[in-house]
């Protein structure tokens, strides 16, 4: 007989509701069409709450959330989490005060990806707003986000992560080719803020783009 799996923790419902909570505000922005992103929430030094792969966004319930371990094994094996989870906990180890990821597909996050492709990077510089990323004070200050291109094999974009943060390189967020954002924050509030703030300042430099640049 099929062992039973265990019920839900607590730590897990609660984790479940808040990113259920999130999820149908970031589905009303059309952040997360069809059945695309993923968010995760950190239980404990070893556990993170994720999305099982292929629920729909918007209409997240505490049953849609499941608990993987930072080694990446499914804590009920009878689930299968989102199939970019493996990106979601190379935040986790690499950056241990993280409390929550947010991977999300809005139109301008898909698009600005594809236009500075070419770049690897997209320079944030002088927008006002850079101040509601953690660590930034100044609209004087510079914001990179990498644009890392885009793979099938997690490993791959892991291992061009790992080599911007190896070279000592701030890193708040990043876009995939042709895909989305990645962001995160201490905890979900942070993440939400993060994201929010990074939707606008890609939306704003797209309009750049469209009216010919800065005059």
């Amino acid at each position: 007989m099929a062992p039973v799996p265990a019920p839900p923790t607590e730590s897990l419902r609660n984790c479940g509701a808040e990113i259920a909570r999130v999820g149908a505000e970031l589905a009303a922005h059309g952040w997360t069409p069809a059945t695309s992103s993923n968010f995760s929430m950190r239980m404990d030094d070893s556990t993170i709450a994720v999305t099982i792969s292929g629920r729909d966004k918007g209409t997240l319930t505490p049953d849609d959330v499941m608990a993987v371990g930072l080694d990446g094994k499914p804590l009920d094996s009878s689930l299968r989490p989102s199939a970019e989870t493996a990106l979601h906990l190379q935040i986790y180890r690499r950056q241990p005060k993280t409390g929550a990821v947010l991977h999300t597909h809005s139109h301008n996050q898909t698009v600005a990806s594809r236009l500075f492709a070419h770049r690897g990077v997209i320079v944030l510089h002088g927008w006002e707003l850079q101040k509601a990323i953690t660590g930034y004070t100044s609209h004087e200050s510079r914001l990179d986000v990498p644009v890392f291109p885009n793979s099938q094999d997690m490993a791959d974009i892991e291992a061009q992560v790992d080599a911007w943060l190896d070279g000592d390189r701030p890193l708040y967020a990043y876009l995939i080719d042709g895909h989305g954002l990645y962001t995160w924050g201490r905890g979900m509030p942070e993440a939400r803020r993060h994201l929010e703030a990074l939707e606008f300042l890609l939306a704003c430099e797209l309009d750049l783009k469209r009216l010919g640049g800065i005059p």
